[in-house]
């Protein structure tokens, strides 16, 4: 037995009920604005900065060089100064600093801008920094060290911690 309705009568009751009750069409529109701003601001971050780590060694009657690698990221046209304290070390010096070991024992150190050694790395700004100028993305540095011949302490690890200081 049929109940007299069929599907396309449900259809189009459901189509007429759907447009009957549709949002209407909108006649017109508005427009309207609003602003974006940012201010930068002139800023410095170290970004990574690599542990030295010098070879293992005997008696110490050679230079033991080892390098490090530090990243500054300042602000585009900032100009800025990186600069290196001198450790932990008791005793410590710019030019000679000490990484600490065994019964407070101590081995010499020094830590230098560039490659052929001659220039030691300070923490005094225009003095013995190392300058640059920002260019908005990360600047990598190398830190070049050397352990020189020395009476040679008792065996053992020897460490000191060096704080990275950017000016700007």
């Amino acid at each position: 037995m049929s109940s007299g309705y069929s599907i396309r009568s449900f259809a189009a009751v459901g189509l007429a009920a759907v447009l009957g009750f549709s949002s209407p069409a909108f006649a017109a529109t508005a427009t309207g604005s609003f602003g974006v701003h940012i201010t930068i601001e002139s800023s410095c971050v170290v970004v990574s900065a690599s542990d030295m780590t010098f070879a293992n060694t005997g008696v110490i009657t050679a230079n033991v060089d080892s390098t490090s690698t530090l990243s500054v990221q300042c602000t585009n046209t900032t100009p800025y100064s990186i600069g290196l304290n001198i450790g932990t070390g008791s005793g410590a010096t710019v030019a000679v600093r000490k990484m600490t070991g065994p019964a407070a024992a101590t081995i010499n150190y020094s830590l230098y801008s560039e490659a052929t050694r001659t220039t030691v790395w300070g923490n005094t700004p225009t003095t013995d920094t190392v300058a640059g100028t920002g260019t908005g993305a990360a600047q990598p540095y190398t830190v070049y060290g050397r352990v020189p011949p020395q009476t040679t302490p008792a065996t053992g690890t020897y460490n000191d911690t060096i704080t990275v200081t950017v000016n700007y």
